[in-house]
């Protein structure tokens, strides 16, 4: 069983050594192993039981580090100067030389990179000296965790060789990820921590949202069914019906109803804070299906919406 720690020098010992660390970010906790080490890695698959065909995501400490591993053009550098540290992914072509392992990348000439913005995070990442590849420390297709006791809590647990306690997760869903296509132009491959309205502001330009991966994903956060309790969900829902909990988003939401707001006041960021951590909640009562109110597709509702429809998908291809 892994043991909880707040020494981000003993957990960057542990990822030197080969072993496995769970650690916070400002989205939720990662499964971090060495980047470079191929045996690590396969190690972040077996314990996730994770797809080989579905790559990690490399986390540095900022762009300087990223461009010895991924090349960067005008639009990736713009992005990664506005939203780094932070919330957002760039898939990025491998640098000839990259060290990071082909499995993180699934065999792919691109690179999945970024930033975290959280400060025990980066002291990690300082502390081991080089990339981290960290997929979100859960059994690959159920909920992401956003505290430390969730990794502890968890089946998970017995393979990780330590948890790095940061806090609370301030974003609480996964981050943003933009790739980019043939011609160059970006593409949104995955919804999250950064709204796809303040991407557009930042590139002065449109930008499309991947309708979905066919075959092997291109990136991390592309399968269909994932961050999935046991329970299952029923969307859209107005009010819950009998044997029901109730996910309820906003000021108008029923009274005495058995479950939790994701925000009260109509806030998505609220909302995405406390969406992985709520529905947990909801999960341990034992009930075999939740309703979950509408959440405007607005800003970060467009993230929460997406986790939510993965979360009530057809169970079997899942990932995390």
């Amino acid at each position: 069983m892994a043991r909880i720690s707040t020494n981000a020098g003993e957990a960057a010992d542990v990822l030197k050594a080969g072993g496995l660390v769970a650690f916070p970010t400002e989205t939720v906790y990662g499964l971090g192993a060495d980047a470079a080490n191929d045996k690590a890695v396969a190690a972040i698959f077996a314990a996730k039981r994770r797809p080989r065909f579905n790559p990690l995501i490399a986390h540095v400490t900022g762009l300087e580090e990223a461009r010895s591993l991924g090349r960067f053009d005008a639009a990736a550098q713009r992005l990664a100067e506005a939203f780094w540290p932070g919330p957002l992914t760039l898939v990025v072509r491998r640098m000839e030389d990259c060290p990071v392992s082909l499995l993180a990348s699934a065999g792919l000439d691109t690179l999945a990179i970024r930033a975290p913005a959280h400060d025990v995070a980066q002291e990690l990442l300082r502390a081991f000296g080089g990339a981290i590849a960290a997929p979100s420390a859960n059994i690959s297709g159920r909920l992401s965790p956003t505290e430390a006791e969730h990794v502890a809590e968890s089946p998970l647990a017995e393979e990780v060789d330590i948890i790095l306690d940061g806090g609370e997760c301030a974003v609480g869903v996964e981050s943003t990820i933009v790739g980019f296509d043939e011609s160059g132009a970006p593409v949104i491959l995955r919804p999250g921590g950064v709204a796809r309205e303040d991407i557009e502001k930042t590139l002065g330009m449109a930008v499309r949202q991947a309708t979905g991966a066919s075959g092997a994903p291109s990136s991390p956060g592309q399968l269909s069914s994932h961050y999935a309790p046991r329970a299952r969900l029923r969307l859209n829902a107005r009010a819950p019906e009998e044997g029901e909990m109730f996910l309820a988003f906003g000021p108008d939401a029923p009274k005495g109803m058995p479950g939790l707001n994701l925000s009260v006041s109509g806030d998505p960021r609220e909302a995405a804070a406390n969406l992985f951590a709520f529905l947990r909640i909801l999960d341990d009562t034992g009930a075999g299906r939740i309703a979950v109110a509408p959440v405007p597709e607005e800003g970060l509702g467009e993230a929460i919406n997406d986790r939510l429809r993965r979360a009530a998908a057809p169970r079997g291809e899942e990932e995390g």
